[in-house]
């Protein structure tokens, strides 16, 4: 069960909780939840930490959901459509809902440093995402607590086909 929001609604970057993961050579990160240790509802905000040389998440973009990243230490690089920028201490990077255009991934280029990062997001469900490279989509929900005091999510991630279903197939 969540615990009550602090009263007053205030944590410093010292309290925050992380989880990690790693997946293969090229992801790992971990990741304090801030939003809803706060209380907030309508945005979700994070610390996110990405070792060097890895990346957090897969290339994607939000077809709902908007995020905005404010670079707090390290250096990298954020993948946004078709381009590659240099991120630094103290930038603020917005990555609006949208197409493939916006697919947005930030990948710790230092050798040596952790990049760290305030993540702050809209928190619209259901959501989709599409991930460019691997040409997968994911649909997202989540629900609100229960009677037993826990979130329940939907998620449902497939391969974009060239066989794809039509709208009254089957019916």
């Amino acid at each position: 069960m969540t615990p009550p929001p602090p009263n007053p609604p205030i944590l410093n970057i010292d309290a925050v909780e992380f989880r990690s993961w790693e997946h293969g050579e090229r992801f790992a990160g971990k990741r304090g939840d801030l939003g809803r240790r706060l209380g907030a509802g309508k945005l979700g905000y994070n610390l996110t930490v990405i070792p060097p040389g890895k990346r957090a998440y897969p290339f994607h973009c939000h077809r709902v959901n908007e995020e905005m990243f404010f670079v707090l230490a390290g250096q990298g690089a954020l993948r946004i459509g078709g381009e590659t920028h240099a991120i630094r201490p103290g930038d603020v990077i917005a990555c609006p809902a949208g197409g493939a255009e916006t697919a947005h991934q930030i990948i710790n280029t230092a050798g040596d440093a952790e990049l760290r990062l305030l993540a702050v997001s809209t928190n619209i469900y259901p959501e989709i995402c599409e991930y460019p490279d691997s040409r997968k989509f994911g649909i997202y929900a989540e629900f609100p607590k229960g009677a037993d005091g826990k979130r329940e999510n939907l998620r449902f991630i497939e391969r974009n086909q060239a066989g794809e279903k039509e709208y009254w197939e089957g019916e």
